[in-house]
């Protein structure tokens, strides 16, 4: 049994003219690699994380990337930049990739906490032993 995280790119808003990203909705989806099964109840845990976050560039600028030449990982990276620190109840110092590790760290823990508690708990009635 593992738990893995995958991120993603749900949906994205950009200028037609330039090509310029001004919104993006993003996920975060932990999951435990266990499959459900019905006779335990078990497996099939997750823990999700989203929002959108709003961008404003400048087409003239040197790290400008305009929307047909993105890949999945450059949005994540503003994603990640954009959430760090206090915006997500991080520390001010907070790098992106302190955020990325802290967010994982929280969905892994709380898949963890349900795989847990069932570990911990038992269906059914005495009388129909």
């Amino acid at each position: 049994m593992a738990i893995t995280t995958t991120w993603g790119i749900n949906k994205m808003t950009h200028v037609n003219a330039d090509g310029g990203v001004i919104l993006v909705y993003w996920s975060l989806l932990a999951a435990n690699d266990e499959a459900y099964d019905e006779s335990t109840g078990k497996g099939g845990e997750t823990a999700t994380e989203g929002g959108k976050n709003s961008f404003t560039y400048d087409a003239s600028g040197s790290g400008f990337i305009k929307y047909d030449d993105l890949k999945e990982s450059d949005v994540l990276g503003w994603i990640y930049d954009a959430n760090k620190g206090p915006t997500s109840g991080g520390p001010a110092d907070e790098t992106a990739s302190q955020y990325k590790a802290r967010i994982e760290a929280e969905r892994t823990a709380k898949v963890q906490a349900q795989i847990d508690r069932k570990a911990a708990q038992s269906d059914g009635l005495p009388w129909s032993a």
